[in-house]
């Protein structure tokens, strides 16, 4: 007992005073998570995404290794599969992808319409020779005029992936109105829904989708024949998406069964 009369336990203090500390701690500890959970809400209120703000033009190199890959590919299809002379395809757009790089040497950052004419010519370009190519190709694996199973394995493997690269360069080129208007972030509603768009929270704060990200879009389109992780949102990615499905689907699927049919 205490000199007033009140019991006191071990520590000195008196019955009751440990369990009213104890609720005070209780009290604070839920007053510091409210205002955490606050304080995270009124931070992420203000923050902004990159692919919704005004950034940086992304990198020149990837659009340039990527054509460059597409035109070498066609170049080194069969005569009879290429639209018209050799030297010409590769020449129209290898002198296009040189004014484009000249205009933009490190990043894609000048709104001109010019060069947004020049960028959809070469784009159209390899999307017309490779459209020629394919449709040479599924002509004579009908009639039946391919006997070398590897020479058609590498020739379709080629028009397959220059059809990939073509398509993610549309896809890149029209999301949000192209490279410039998604720095510009003039357009606020996005064609394609990518993850980090989703899920902003596990991305980094700098993120933006840029030709990668459409070419592994076209690559698993042209492989699954159906979005996988990135879902199309307006009516031309859709539409554009189920183009390129069906024509991956019939060219693969044409291009295996003559490959077996020659090898049996």
């Amino acid at each position: 007992m205490g000199e007033d009369g009140r019991r006191v336990v071990s520590g000195g203090l008196p019955l009751g005073a440990d369990a009213h500390h104890h609720g005070l701690h209780e009290r604070m500890d839920a007053l510091e998570i409210t205002l955490a959970g606050d304080l995270r809400r009124a931070v992420g209120a203000t923050f902004v995404p990159a692919w919704k703000r005004l950034t940086v033009g992304e990198p020149r190199w990837p659009v340039t290794l990527a054509v460059a890959a597409a035109l070498t590919m066609q170049a080194m299809l069969p005569e009879d599969l290429v639209l018209g002379p050799r030297w010409l395809l590769a020449g129209l757009g290898g002198a296009l992808l040189v004014v484009l790089y000249l205009a933009n040497p490190r990043r894609i950052d000048r709104a001109s319409r010019l060069l947004r004419w020049l960028s959809l010519a070469v784009i159209g370009t390899i999307t017309v020779a490779n459209g020629y190519s394919a449709t040479r190709l599924v002509l004579r694996l009908v009639n039946g005029g391919e006997s070398d199973a590897t020479r058609l394995l590498l020739t379709g493997g080629a028009i397959w992936l220059t059809n990939v690269i073509a398509f993610a360069l549309w896809y890149w080129e029209f999301d949000r109105g192209g490279p410039v208007a998604r720095m510009l972030a003039l357009r606020p509603f996005p064609d394609f829904q990518f993850p980090q768009m989703e899920n902003p929270e596990l991305a980094p704060k700098d993120w933006e989708p840029q030709l990668v990200d459409y070419f592994y879009l076209s690559f698993t389109n042209a492989t699954a024949f159906s979005p996988t992780d990135v879902m199309p949102l307006s009516r031309w990615a859709k539409l554009t998406m189920l183009v390129q499905s069906i024509i991956s689907l019939l060219t693969v699927a044409l291009i295996i069964a003559r490959a077996v049919n020659i090898l049996k």
